[in-house]
Order: structure tokens, then C-alpha cells, then sequence
């Protein structure tokens, strides 16, 4: 199967998680100060999941997070579990926990999604209509974050987008909350049209089980690749960066650095 980096994404390769999560937090601080920089504020929608873990210690650790404009830094989710925002299971409470306990972003810059609610479509719809509020519209007029964390799972879903669900063709939300049957719960996410609305999207991916994903989600063939939920980010007007370990890229031929 052949793979090259693309108009919009550039794939990075490390030879250990721990080198991956060190990339990926270079490249976090990196973006978050250029764009402050240039605009006095950095949008940024964190993900939740097992992976980003190390990567927010290494966030909310010295060195790095002392470098990091936090002040400046709006912060919003991706997607979330329908648990409250107190419950291990949230994605909130991680990140709440991990990193933004231990770094000074403002509280009132802190947008939470309401996963407990009992009406989530509304809730979903409440969330967009924040994120339109407060995020500036891009050439094709969504909302456009400043930077997108995003995971991948072992079948290749993304943020809480997972195959065969109707979300992932969703064209008119920008949040939405729908019912995953693998999981048997429902669940809040951003869809494509505003993960790919994006300036900078940051995809960190590590481990063996990941690596089959991996090379249909790096694929040069559209079909392929758009087969996998992570497939279908191509940023219209921004850079996907792709960042992976070498177990996870082990299939795909190419090279850690």
C-alpha cells in the first residue's frame, strides 16, 4: 500500500511512545505561542481517551509548561462520555485532573461539554452554538479552532466518531450527539465539517494494535483511507500533523526519526 505525506499532513515518526508524547507537546507549545503571538488568544479542542495522558503530564510539567502562554488559552472538548463532569469515566474530569489543575488557564476559559445532560442533543446543540460565539469563521464559514487534539482507536475512530455511525457524514451539526452500539452508550462530538475547519490538527497515535489503522488511515488511496474514521480528516484550510511511534507505524514502511 503506498503513503506519502500529503498537501495537508505531515506524518512524524519516533521510535518510542515517550518520544512521540515529546513531539507531540514541542509541537502543542509551538502552535499555541505562534498563535497567541499573532493573535492574543489560542483556540484549542483537547481530546480525551487513553493516549493524550502522557501527553498532558508533559504539558503540565516544568519546562515546557512554563513556556506556554496559558493565560491566553481558550480551552474546549472534543468529545465526551455521557457521564457527569465529576465521573473518572469523563473526559473532562482527565483532563481537568492531568493538566488544567496544574497550569493557570483562566476558569472562565474552560468550556466543558455537558455529557450528563438529560436532553444531549440539545446539549450538543448548546455546545455548537458556544463554539460559534466565540470561535472566528473560517473561508467556508465554520468556526475555526486554532488547534484540535485528536486520538485514533485500535478500529480507526476519531474523537468520538466511530465506524458505520451515522455521525460520521453528517454535513449541517458541527456537534452532535448520537448513540455508538459498540459501546452501548451515547456519546457528544465535534463531526468532520468542524474538525477539518481546523488551522492545526495534532493526531497522536502509539501502539502495536493501532498499526493495521494506522496504514489504512495513511493510505494514498482516497477510498482507503476514508474507510477508517481518522481517514476523513483532511483539513480544508489547515495541517494535519500525524504523530506516531514506531510500533504503531510499523506497517507502513516508513522510518522513525
Amino acid at each position: 500500500m503506498s503513503i506519502s505525506d500529503l498537501a495537508y499532513r505531515k506524518v512524524l515518526i519516533d521510535r518510542t511512545a515517550e518520544k512521540a508524547t515529546d513531539t507531540a507537546a514541542t509541537l502543542f507549545k509551538t502552535i499555541v505561542c505562534e498563535t497567541v503571538g499573532r493573535n492574543g488568544v489560542c483556540r484549542v479542542a483537547l481530546a480525551g481517551g487513553t493516549t493524550p495522558h502522557a501527553l498532558y503530564q508533559k504539558l503540565a510539567a516544568g519546562g515546557i509548561s512554563e513556556e506556554v502562554p496559558w493565560r491566553s488559552v481558550e480551552v474546549f472538548f472534543g468529545d465526551e462520555r455521557d457521564v457527569p463532569q465529576d465521573n473518572v469515566e469523563s473526559n473532562y474530569y482527565m483532563v481537568q485532573r492531568i493538566l488544567l489543575d496544574h497550569v493557570p488557564v483562566e476558569p472562565t476559559k474552560v468550556h466543558p461539554m455537558r455529557g450528563d445532560a438529560e436532553d444531549l442533543p440539545t446539549a450538543a446543540m448548546e455546545y455548537e452554538q458556544t463554539i460559534r460565539k466565540l470561535l472566528p469563521a473560517c473561508g467556508e464559514g465554520f468556526p475555526s479552532f486554532d488547534l484540535i487534539m485528536l486520538g485514533m482507536g485500535g478500529e480507526g475512530h476519531t474523537a468520538s466518531l466511530f465506524p458505520g455511525s451515522d455521525a460520521l457524514n453528517e454535513t449541517g451539526k458541527l456537534v452532535t450527539a448520537h448513540f455508538v452500539p459498540v459501546l452501548g452508550r451515547h456519546r457528544l462530538t465535534f463531526t468532520f465539517p468542524l474538525i477539518n475547519a481546523a488551522r492545526n490538527i495534532l493526531l497522536l497515535v502509539t501502539g502495536d494494535d493501532k498499526a493495521a489503522a494506522v496504514l489504512g488511515m495513511l493510505a494514498d488511496n482516497p477510498e482507503t483511507r476514508q474507510s477508517l474514521p481518522a481517514g476523513r480528516i483532511a483539513p480544508t484550510n489547515g495541517m494535519l500533523y500525524v504523530i506516531l511511534d514506531a510500533p504503531a507505524a510499523r506497517l507502513t514502511g516508513m522510518a522513525s526519526s
